[in-house]
């Protein structure tokens, strides 16, 4: 049975409500959930409708199809902890590319078998889509094996020069399509050269970067759908990939700006590292105090203000139900307690966010770093669990730093100061933190999660 076509475009207008309201909602984290379910629903409106619209398959297989997709996402849900959602993240935005490069070169087909050639607009969105999908799936996988630790920075002397003829090749391909828009060599030739940039785009490119990555890549999928609603004559398809498009742009210069950093120095530079100045001896040589959680329990019980600062090494050690647990102790002590946090810390935008909503921590804790900086002075205690360059005060002190310039967490400023990590190991930027050497940190050594739970078990017992 037909739908009529006034029903079937009042259903692309609700589809598109709906991703700006739930865009909208992702705004802020007491709404997040509540946006998150509003552009789900908004992307059932528009797959319904958009197949409906096409007679592409029948209600039962839709139903079935339905089925199949809500399964596989039950599955990654379930299994995939939190603390493998950059990783996770990654892939999604790559099968996003994936999935706008097959669509496209199906309709290429369809239009190539049909009597007549394309249309410019046609043939300039499918190159387009093609080499931006290509890139972004690519791109996905290498940034999924740098999250998993298993793809390592590697590269070549003039690697940017090879991307920079490799892009540009790419272009003027698409522009001889222009003169064969029915080439299929052509549209492949695109595909694999955006495969091969793609790999080459961000092999390159640090551990210690890949927040900013993973939000460019976010931004590529979304104008590879926008592209592809060109292609197909879609406009909900151009509104969602351009809101998509627009809003990881956004992100990724946010990321940016939090590493002091420009997005050319990001695609085409390494990432900082230290490259001499002062070691690790100079820094740590006899002014480390370390402690034990029965000290650190005696500190917590007559504080009044708390501050948490949650970094890599939490997720790590899956330490975020017993941050919640000592959270909750210390509140029934009467102690106030927040969280700073940082734009950057962890292995994607917005990652601590994700960890502590798990574990069921209030949304009104989580204070951003320009927030938070002012209040530290006043703070009895800060809490560090697992972070290293966002808290480091060299970026602030030091101007031949290779962090010089980045905006940090100033938790030097607390009166006191205690320090969770396994070791004295440097963070990305392979550069000791004389935080830890400070007069006024105490260093606890350990696994972070069985650190925070014993000062928690020790609060309880005093």
């Amino acid at each position: 049975m037909a739908v009529p076509s006034n029903l079937i475009q009042a259903g692309y207008i609700v589809a598109a409500v709906l991703f700006i309201l739930g865009l909208k909602g992702l705004g802020k984290p007491r709404t997040a959930v509540r946006g998150n379910a509003l552009g789900a629903l908004g992307m059932l409106v528009a797959v319904l409708v958009t197949l409906t619209d096409n007679r592409i398959l029948s209600f039962w297989q839709l139903a079935l199809g339905l089925v199949a997709g809500a399964a596989v996402g039950v599955v990654l849900a379930v299994r995939v902890q939190m603390t493998g959602m950059p990783e996770l993240v990654a892939l999604f935005n790559g099968f996003g590319g994936l999935a706008s490069v097959l669509v496209v070169g199906s309709s290429f087909l369809e239009v190539r078998d049909a009597s007549g050639d394309p249309t410019t607009t046609f043939t300039l969105a499918a190159a387009a889509t093609a080499l931006i999908g290509a890139v972004t799936f690519s791109g996905s996988l290498i940034a999924w094996g740098k999250l998993r630790e298993s793809v390592g920075v590697l590269g070549f002397s003039g690697i940017a020069v090879f991307n920079g003829l490799l892009f540009a090749g790419s272009v003027l391909l698409g522009l001889l399509m222009l003169g064969a828009p029915t080439s299929i060599g052509l549209l492949v030739a695109i595909t694999g050269a955006g495969l091969v940039l793609g790999v080459t785009g961000v092999v390159p490119i640090g551990g210690a970067d890949m927040p900013v990555v993973i939000a460019l890549l976010n931004s590529l999928s979304g104008l590879a759908a926008s592209a592809t609603g060109f292609a197909l004559g879609n406009s909900l398809l151009i509104v969602a990939g351009s809101l998509v498009g627009a809003s990881g742009l956004i992100l990724t210069q946010i990321m940016c700006a939090a590493m002091n950093r420009s997005l050319p120095n990001v695609l085409f530079s390494a990432a900082p590292t230290s490259s001499g100045g002062t070691d690790a001896d100079e820094v740590y040589g006899g002014r480390v105090t370390s402690t034990t959680a029965d000290e650190v329990a005696l500190l917590l019980d007559t504080a009044d203000r708390v501050a948490i600062i949650p970094g890599y090494g939490m997720a790590v050690a899956q330490a975020q139900h017993a941050v919640r647990d000592l959270t909750r102790t210390l509140e029934a002590n009467g102690t106030e307690v927040v969280f700073g946090i940082h734009p950057v810390a962890g292995r994607m935008p917005g990652h601590m966010n994700v960890l502590l909503a798990e574990a069921e921590i209030d949304y009104e804790k989580l204070i951003e770093m320009d927030q938070i900086n002012p209040t530290f002075g006043q703070t009895d205690i800060t809490i560090v669990i697992g972070a290293n360059d966002v808290v480091n005060p060299v970026a602030r002190e030091d101007p031949e730093s290779p962090i010089a310039g980045m905006p940090i967490l100033d938790v030097d400023r607390s009166r006191t100061v205690v320090v969770i990590k396994r070791s004295l190991s440097p963070g990305f930027a392979g550069i000791p933190n004389p935080l830890f050497a400070a007069d006024n940190s105490l260093m606890l050594f350990g696994d972070g999660k069985q650190a925070v739970s014993d000062i928690t078990k020790a609060l309880g017992e005093i």
